[in-house]
């Protein structure tokens, strides 16, 4: 079993991996908040994967937590990009 958490979790590194390459490359600025997305979401499975194989609670807690960090990160973040598109397109 500890070797299959072990792949798992260095899939999970490997995915964010990809999703850094992806912020770094663009092309679009969706691209980057769907990859902020993709963070939150991949370190809060690394974090659920560590629980289960620590027996650790307070694993779950974090997790959840970074969770909700994350989905509020992405708000912010639409409502900056929306905030600049309405700007661009006022300028014009």
């Amino acid at each position: 079993m500890d070797v299959f958490l072990t792949i798992v979790i260095v899939f999970l590194i490997l995915n964010i991996a990809m999703g850094l390459f992806r912020v770094w490359r663009g092309p679009t600025i969706a691209d980057r908040l769907l990859t902020t997305q993709l963070f939150g979401t991949t370190g809060m499975a690394i974090l659920l994967v560590l629980a289960g194989y620590l027996q650790d609670l307070n694993l779950l807690n974090v997790a959840i937590t970074f969770n909700v960090l994350s989905i509020l990160l992405v708000i912010g973040l639409v409502i900056v990009w929306k905030n600049k598109k309405e700007k661009a397109h006022d300028d014009k």
